[in-house]
């Protein structure tokens, strides 16, 4: 029963509501924004690459921590998912997500940079929650949002994310499925509750240098598996495009088309819109806040033009056909087991546990911001100790249970960030529009852009760039 009602209200919302919002947004903010995505490349790469002061957050560490959350087991479970499910027309509507939605993580992340807070420690900390009280005064619905941010990363990605992990591991042979994943989401919840005990730096160092990594070399993997199967990549590019439009199936039974599974998991995959990222984004130290909204149109192009294609490649071409049985992990196992032999599962297992740990560390790193914003202060050494116990525990149990309730739960939540968040952020737009000017005017003078509010006659009082 309870299966039935979480999937009916997974349906809406992606069939149709998320789809509408997510697309006439990410054109009307490229459209605004004049196709900032893709005109600003060199700027973002530029972005990414300047250096804070000595203390503060570098934009790099900012990019890292949300790619942390953004690169994660949806990069590989929920792309072989897609394609089991839907079908290879499905990557089709990942890259269109993707490429608009590029725009709006680039007004949501300059806002979150426009309305960002002081701490006591001088550190800056924001996202919508705080875009949302100080620009919109209305503090119920950003303390509602927090509650769902805290939900969706703290408890159901994170249960997701370790079910994920422990998942890999079914190919071998010591696997038992009545305690083999209780053992490994314990080893995985201590490691994590060891990064949490050691505070965000911890958190920010850890992501900063695994995260790179294990993205490097996934795509290399990947690049040597369509070298070597070169030769079927014109008929795989063929079936992409006509199964993204295939309107007979799609309208057919759309809750379960390519287009459904490509948005969906595209949204889960990048976040762009879902008001995630924009966490991060404030605490980096930028001298203007469209640097910082740059760096996160970046952040989106890795994890889903990069890294999901990277995966749905590596399937596609291995010449596995993918099958409902074979959804999630087996899929993308059996792929690279039909290129590289037995390297192909221990390779898997390793991307994913580099993947979903790094996921369990930047979605607990976002959490962490959120209870400072719902108690209006930095939680006491008590309060933190207990939440990093449960944090652990919330892994610890979701290694064993229901990967289809998971998903189903985690889809659900987010789809209600999104629903807040993105109204937000279409109203609030004209401030990050302004901001946007304000870059560009100082860029062609040949100034290295530095921001005050005053420049775009910010109506607000905020704690920075008076």
């Amino acid at each position: 029963m309870l299966n039935e009602i979480i999937s009916g209200i997974n349906g809406a919302l992606y069939s149709y509501i998320l789809i509408i919002i997510l697309v006439l947004g990410g054109l009307f903010f490229t459209f605004r924004t004049k196709f900032a995505q893709f005109r600003l490349f060199k700027a973002q790469i530029k972005a990414v690459m300047e250096k804070p002061d000595k203390n503060g957050v570098s934009s790099f560490q900012a990019l890292m921590v949300s790619t942390a959350s953004r690169v994660g087991t949806g990069n590989i479970i929920g792309v072989s998912t897609a394609l089991c499910m839907g079908g290879f027309g499905s990557v089709f509507w990942m890259w269109v997500i993707a490429l608009i939605g590029g725009a709006t993580a680039l007004i949501e992340s300059t806002l979150a940079q426009i309305y960002k807070k002081r701490g006591v420690d001088g550190s800056s900390f924001g996202g919508p929650a705080y875009y949302i009280e100080t620009a919109l005064k209305n503090r119920t619905l950003a303390v509602i949002f927090s509650v769902l941010l805290i939900v969706t990363y703290g408890f159901g990605f994170n249960m997701l994310a370790s079910y994920n992990l422990q998942s890999t591991f079914s190919v071998y042979n010591f696997y038992n499925e009545n305690y083999t994943p209780w053992i490994i989401g314990f080893v995985v919840a201590v490691l994590v509750g060891f990064c949490l005990f050691g505070g965000g730096k911890r958190i920010l160092k850890t992501t900063e240098i695994l995260v790179p990594i294990m993205g490097i070399v996934y795509v290399l993997i990947a690049l040597v598996i369509v070298i070597l199967n070169a030769s079927s990549l014109p008929s795989i590019f063929k079936t992409i495009f006509v199964e993204a439009f295939d309107f007979k199936a799609i309208f057919g039974g759309f809750s379960g088309s390519v287009v459904m599974y490509g948005i969906k998991r595209g949204l889960f995959s990048n976040e762009a819109g879902v008001g995630s990222a924009p966490n991060a984004s404030a605490a980096a130290d930028v001298d203007h806040p469209v640097k910082q909204g740059l760096v996160q149109v970046l952040s989106v192009f890795i994890d889903t033009v990069l890294i999901c294609s990277a995966t749905a490649f590596m399937c596609m071409a291995s010449g596995v056909a993918p099958t409902e049985k074979l959804s999630g992990a087996p899929y993308v196992q059996a792929s690279l087991s039909a290129v590289l032999g037995d390297f192909g599962p221990i390779f898997i297992t390793v991307a994913m546990i580099l993947f979903a740990f790094t996921t369990l560390l930047g979605n607990l790193f976002y959490v962490d911001k959120f209870f400072n914003h719902i108690l209006r202060r930095e939680p006491s050494k008590s309060f933190k100790k207990i939440y990093y116990i449960v944090a652990s525990l919330v892994i610890f149990v979701g290694a064993g249970l229901s990967a289809g309730l998971l998903w189903d739960i985690a889809d659900i939540t987010m789809g209600l960030m999104t629903l807040i968040n993105m109204p937000v952020i279409i109203y609030l737009s004209k401030y990050a529009i302004r901001a946007l000017k304000d870059y560009d005017n100082q860029r062609k003078q040949g100034k290295n852009p530095v921001f005050k509010a005053e420049n775009i006659n910010l109506p607000h009082e905020v704690d920075y760039w008076k």
